[in-house]
């Protein structure tokens, strides 16, 4: 790769828009209008949840038509929970945006975050969108992010440039998430775009495969949302990435790397946390072993209360470990550390264990949790965050 960004580079071939609409607060951008380029391709992967959203099941027939030539985006409201007048506002939204702009509504794809259950203000969507469209730009990215946010408390954008055989392609990503957090799919909301040249059907396995090793394995509180999406969309106006080859393996790791950063900035910002953490579990069979151990320990609410307070009580993530369903786990193969330290090993804690040295590791804002089986060579990081009364907090208000 040609280098992380120190900000969002602007992608070629894309175009962006925010807007207050005044959906559910007044005085904060809540709306937000993504243009893509003619002839692009998208793909996108959306939540298991079965209560999915209206936007969800609407966004998944649109880009089974055709690719996209704007994504519509409101926070405050979900759309979900809301029948069939759910379906109905989104597809309004979508047709006024349609008129306003020339394309089709089923080139038009919706999004929609925020309080289940309420009905969709459609006429401030509405009365927001020439704000949005008249403010289109390539250099929007921050503006954007901050658009979708709810509970968020900052940006989430992640970009990187990689040189590819025809030039330098540009991938450019944002994601809004802090609670409801263990998507199963995706993530809360997330939009990455590039302007390469990809068929679609690449696309879509070149999002799949990013997604399960980056938004599939972050947790904040274990709820899959109603609404959860990501979208991977191309312009075409960049250089190209054929179905095989070097080229695609460069751009491939780039969408990861795009999606593992937006991932990590989700578990760091979990709603009250103080701390980002890492469980890291290794030496299992297969990885789906692996991530069912980091999983359990990753929403223990007994390892992340004690995180919360910086206290390693290891004993914890050993009980954690057991539950996991690895029904023949030989504990006494089983080796975790709390940063460099080892901390058990042989079924106990190991001689000369320095607690002290534990604790200043968990007092940082960045924690490892490291879990070696010692059973196979499969492994599986889990991004998670701790849990504070600040949680409680925030969702015990969230609607007031």
């Amino acid at each position: 790769m040609a280098g992380e960004a120190s900000g969002a580079h602007p992608v070629p071939g894309f175009r962006l828009g925010t807007a207050c609409a005044g959906i559910r607060k007044p005085g904060r951008t809540d709306l937000l209008v993504m243009e893509l380029a003619a002839g692009g391709t998208a793909a996108a992967v959306f939540t298991r949840n079965r209560f999915r959203a209206a936007p969800v099941r609407i966004a998944e027939r649109h880009l089974a038509g055709q690719a996209p030539r704007y994504c519509l985006v409101n926070t405050g409201v979900a759309n979900a929970g809301t029948g069939e007048r759910g379906e109905a506002d989104a597809l309004a939204c979508c047709r006024a945006l349609a008129e306003r702009t020339g394309c089709a509504p089923e080139a038009v794809v919706p999004f929609s975050t925020g309080v289940i259950g309420e009905p969709l203000p459609v006429e401030r969507v509405v009365a927001g969108l020439e704000t949005a469209l008249g403010g289109l730009g390539e250099d929007r990215w921050e503006a954007a992010a901050a658009a979708i946010q709810t509970t968020d408390t900052r940006n989430k954008v992640a970009s990187y440039q990689v040189a590819l055989s025809g030039g330098i392609c540009t991938i450019t990503g944002m994601a809004k998430g802090a609670g409801m957090i263990r998507p199963d799919m995706a993530t809360m909301l997330a939009f990455v775009a590039t302007d390469a040249a990809v068929p679609e059907a690449v696309l879509d396995t070149v999002l799949r495969r990013a997604n399960e090793r980056s938004f599939n394995r972050v947790t904040v509180d274990g709820d899959t949302s109603t609404n959860d999406a990501c979208l991977l969309a191309a312009s075409g106006v960049g250089p190209e990435v054929a179905a095989a080859g070097a080229d695609l393996e460069r751009f491939q790791a780039a969408v990861e790397a795009v999606c593992i950063d937006l991932a990590r900035a989700i578990a760091a910002d979990g709603e009250g946390a103080t701390r980002l953490v890492d469980v890291a579990v290794e030496g299992a069979r297969d990885t789906a072993e692996a991530e069912r151990v980091a999983f359990t320990v990753a929403e223990s609410p007994l390892v992340k209360t004690a995180l919360a307070a910086g206290d390693p009580n290891w004993g914890r993530i050993l009980a954690a470990v057991g539950r996991s369903g690895v029904a023949d786990l030989d504990v006494d193969g089983v080796r975790l550390t709390l940063g460099e330290q080892v901390v058990v090993a042989h079924g106990g804690v190991v001689p000369g264990y320095d607690e002290a040295a534990a604790a200043e590791h968990l007092a940082g804002s960045e924690v490892r949790l490291g879990i070696d089986l010692g059973r196979g060579e499969a492994a599986a990081t889990v991004w998670t965050c701790d849990l504070t009364a600040e949680y409680v907090r925030i969702n015990a208000e969230y609607r007031t």
